[in-house]
């Protein structure tokens, strides 16, 4: 296998891993279910809280650079510009579907962040990779100043299940910017150090090793440092608010979060490499690729469908986490089956279809 190849299709075997993990968090939370049963199913499932939307998101980073990567190295005025157009009709498609996904109630909508995402990139394309780390940092120190100096609870209620005012302009750009699931501030960081790796030969096959190397030590430091501060601050500060500044959890999303999201996010994509290259031709694996090429058609599905059917039969906010976690292994389960069967017939799949007609 090429290392083109290779590259891309562990890109799409990690986007698979991604929305596993979030059809996991999101089933534990749609139905109410994150305190719930056994202490250690409890840790299991609080693993993937961040990390996996984290390596979703940094992935798309990475997809975008790669396919602008033609435009960035030619300079040629004419493919920048429809790199840019694409990627403006992308946002606006992306940003539709969100806001009709936040309209049928699902307060974790990541659709709508993802558009900003992309109408940076479309700004970004022939910036220099020095540009992207430095607005990089500018958005991960000013996340952790507005954390500071602004409000976090603003706008939620005392579960930070539902979002008062987001339909109002000042709620909408505050949920947006700040203190939504997925805010700008920082969640950009993630999509831009994505889009800075998809630039790079970091995932060649000599550099593995030590990618996984130093991202695994990486993810091991920060989480010890988030540790220690958590326990020396606790002198000082309450516990709630030593979590709110040194924590590692993605609400709120402090600096110590991003750094261990980034370094998590890139073990996996390491992890992933390592086993498209060495079980290539098994038919798990290609099903397991099939179901990340179909991300945005899981990623609506799991919310309409996999919850929507849980809502019809009175069943959503049940609390059960044991039977959230069964719920969503098993949905994925029939998300892989069915996206090896549609990739049988079908180059791309079926909101894929839709957006590449329209974008």
């Amino acid at each position: 296998m090429s290392h083109s190849k290779e590259r891309i299709t562990a890109i799409d075997f990690a986007r698979a891993i991604a929305i596993f993990g979030m059809i996991i968090v999101n089933f534990k939370l749609a139905m109410l279910a994150e305190d719930g049963g056994p202490a250690w199913l409890q840790s299991i499932a609080g693993l993937f809280e961040g990390r996996s939307s984290a390596l979703f998101v940094l992935l798309a980073g990475i997809g975008v650079s790669l396919m602008t990567s033609k435009a960035r190295f030619s300079m040629n005025e004419e493919l920048i510009r429809r790199s840019r157009t694409g990627l403006y009709r992308r946002a606006a498609f992306l940003f539709i579907a969100g806001l009709l996904l936040l309209l049928l109630g699902w307060s974790a909508d990541i659709l709508h962040y993802y558009a900003v995402f992309m109408l940076v990139a479309a700004v970004l394309i022939t910036v220099s990779d020095k540009k992207i780390l430095g607005l990089f940092l500018i958005i991960v120190l000013a996340s952790q100043f507005f954390l500071i100096v602004f409000d976090y609870s603003n706008g939620w209620d005392s579960s930070f299940k539902q979002y008062a005012g987001i339909w109002t302009l000042e709620g909408f750009a505050r949920n947006l910017l700040f203190n939504g699931f997925h805010p700008i501030f920082p969640w950009l960081s993630f999509f831009l150090i994505g889009m800075w790796m998809g630039r790079k030969r970091w995932f060649v096959k000599e550099n593995r090793s030590k990618l996984l190397l130093y991202s695994l030590s990486g993810t091991i430091v920060i989480e010890t440092i988030s540790f220690l501060l958590v326990k020396m601050s606790s002198s000082v500060l309450d516990k709630e608010a030593a979590y709110y500044f040194f924590g590692t959890k993605p609400m709120p999303p402090t600096m110590l979060y991003v750094f261990s999201g980034i370094c998590s996010a890139v073990s996996m994509i390491a992890i992933c490499l390592y086993v498209v290259d060495k079980f290539e031709h098994s038919f798990l694996t290609q099903a397991v690729i099939n179901t990340g090429q179909l991300s945005l058609s899981h990623y609506i599905g799991h919310v309409v469908l996999g919850l929507g059917l849980l809502e019809t039969a009175g069943y959503l906010e049940n609390g059960n986490l044991s039977f959230a976690i069964v719920y969503g292994v098993i949905y994925f389960m029939i998300a892989v089956a069915f996206s090896y069967g549609w990739r049988k017939w079908m180059k791309q799949g079926p909101l894929e279809l839709v957006m590449r007609k329209i974008c």
